[in-house]
């Protein structure tokens, strides 16, 4: 089945039943009113029983009528909301069925659960398409008349007038749209509207009734909001909305979307690592052993990305004239083929049991968190500062012990290129572990770790330089041993190398400032803290 999919930018107002619409053509861009059509739509709206997509602000839709009738599918997106929609199906057995390329988009949220119709909204449409000068559309302006029903157990029916208006989609998302947007809201509002209370009309229907439905387990609240439990808690909800949020991105790989999947699990592991000692157990510990398989299945794709935009741009800097068109060609086709492969992996990794079974377990760990409960023989309960400072210390000790491993090693001539590469390595992940450990120890208690989450940040960021130069000169080398053994030609891969090698010393020039920052912001931090 063919899906479609474009990004909706829109603004709905609320307006009185006889008040009339105003003049349009003044807004920028519109000479014109091009055409105006009425129309009767009919959509049932579809959720799990506890409100999976409502919760995570995202929309699915069987609709009748008008131009665009189908599959509807809205999903939160940078600028307005990405709507992806698929062709009217037949029911099975009597009852319509979400199609499966629209279910994969959500299948992080609702997974196996049962998909229900949970309300009904009729809408009598007046639709007038806006239009420039030379007839190109600008936007749409919609007058909907919508009668509502939420199914949810204590709905009602609800009837209310609301203006719409959406670009079209060569405007959405620059900065004339907005434009656009910003002075229909002007005219709008002075015509007698105002901004809509509700950000959709399913939100609308749902009225009252949304405040009784039954809440995910993973948005239970914490007993003791105040605790150190808590606070590690809603530092790995918040990497798990992220990982849950990027899961369609991937799907649909989008750019970067592989990196930012990966980073929320890494730090939905350092998190769980980090604290060990607040949460733990076995729970703890088979979450933390698959979401190192998830994040090693992202992480092949994504060397695989960051290799190739090395790859394109080494030969784009070349100035030797000694990297021929069919040299390019071959190198770059290479490692996008690897990519693709991975990317399709992926993709079968995310649609497997294991998957939504560690989703499932995420979720059912921050419902019911594995809290280390204190024996007989531990001391009064420590206060939360107390708590989660010394859990940044334990960080920032494994952290030196890294650096002065990487640093006693550089020049030790017993050890392998390899070898003394990964010690940087490591000191990069321990940066990384040290900065998560920040951003929870600031959002949960009164210390100021900014400095620190900086200092760490900056340390990232060099050894980040370094180790993509590493794997992409292990990949060159890995290349040119293949292409060896067809008897081809492999200078080019050759001289590639040899820059990366170059690349990756320039990068640990600005390593030893990258770890004295981080050591001047952990004194600073110790010196408050007494």
């Amino acid at each position: 089945m063919m899906v479609n999919s474009f990004l909706e930018v829109e603004a709905k107002f609320a307006v009185g039943e006889h008040t009339p619409v105003p003049d349009l053509t003044v807004l920028p861009e519109v000479a014109t009113v091009a055409d105006t059509k009425k129309h009767n739509l009919s959509a049932i709206y579809y959720d799990t029983r506890d409100l999976r997509l409502t919760h995570a602000k995202v929309t699915l839709r069987r609709r009748t009528g008008g131009a665009d009738d189908g599959w509807h599918l809205k999903l939160p997106g940078d600028g307005g909301r990405l709507e992806l929609s698929a062709e009217l199906t037949e029911p099975v057995d009597g009852e319509f069925v979400v199609p499966e390329e629209l279910r994969a988009q959500i299948r992080s949220i609702v997974r196996d659960y049962e998909l229900m119709p949970i309300a009904q909204v009729d809408n009598n449409r007046t639709e007038s398409l806006l239009a420039d000068d030379s007839g190109q559309p600008v936007a749409e302006f919609c007058d909907d008349r919508v009668t509502a029903w939420s199914l949810l157990p204590g709905g009602q029916q609800t009837s209310w007038r609301e203006w719409e208006i959406e670009l079209s989609g060569r405007l959405a998302g620059t900065e004339e749209g907005a434009a656009i947007i910003s002075a229909a809201t002007t005219r709008l509002i002075s015509a007698g509207a105002r901004k809509s209370a509700s950000p959709s009309k399913l939100r609308a229907a749902l009225g009252d009734s949304l405040e009784e439905a039954q809440l995910p387990d993973y948005l239970t609240p914490h007993d003791d909001p105040d605790s150190p439990a808590a606070a590690v808690v809603n530092a790995l909800k918040a990497n798990r909305d992220k990982l849950v949020a990027y899961d369609p991105k991937v799907r649909r790989d989008e750019w970067d979307s592989v990196h930012q999947m990966r980073v929320a699990t890494r730090e939905l592991r350092s998190h769980l690592q980090t604290f060990d000692g607040v949460l733990a157990g076995e729970q703890v510990e088979h979450i933390l052993a698959e979401l190192k398989v998830l994040a090693g299945m992202l992480g092949s794709a994504r060397d695989a990305e960051v290799v190739e935009e090395r790859f394109a741009w080494l030969i784009d800097a070349d100035d030797s004239g000694l990297i021929s068109e069919e040299d390019k060609n071959h190198i770059l086709g290479t490692i996008n083929n690897e990519y693709q492969r991975a990317h399709r992996r992926i993709v079968l990794g995310l649609d497997s049991q294991r998957y939504l079974s560690l989703l499932k377990d995420l979720d059912q760990l921050l419902a019911d968190p594995p809290v280390v409960e204190p024996t007989e023989d531990d001391e009064a309960p420590q206060e939360m500062d107390e708590v989660m400072g010394e859990h940044l210390d334990q960080a920032y000790a494994k952290l030196r012990k890294r650096h002065k491993k990487a640093v006693r090693n550089w020049d030790n001539p017993e050890l392998s290129l390899h070898q003394r590469e990964e010690y940087f390595h490591d000191m990069r992940k321990a940066a990384k572990k040290l900065r998560y450990a920040a951003e929870a120890v600031s959002s949960a208690t009164g210390l100021k770790t900014r400095r620190i989450y900086k200092a760490c940040k900056q340390m990232q960021s060099v050894l980040g330089d370094f180790q993509d130069s590493v794997t992409s000169r292990n990949k060159l080398q890995a290349m040119a041993a293949a292409d060896a053994r067809r008897g081809r030609d492999t200078f080019a891969l050759g001289l590639l190398y040899q820059r990366e090698r170059e690349i990756g010393l320039q990068a640990l020039r600005d390593y030893d400032d990258a770890y004295d920052r981080i050591t001047s912001a952990y004194r600073r931090l110790r010196k408050k803290k007494k």
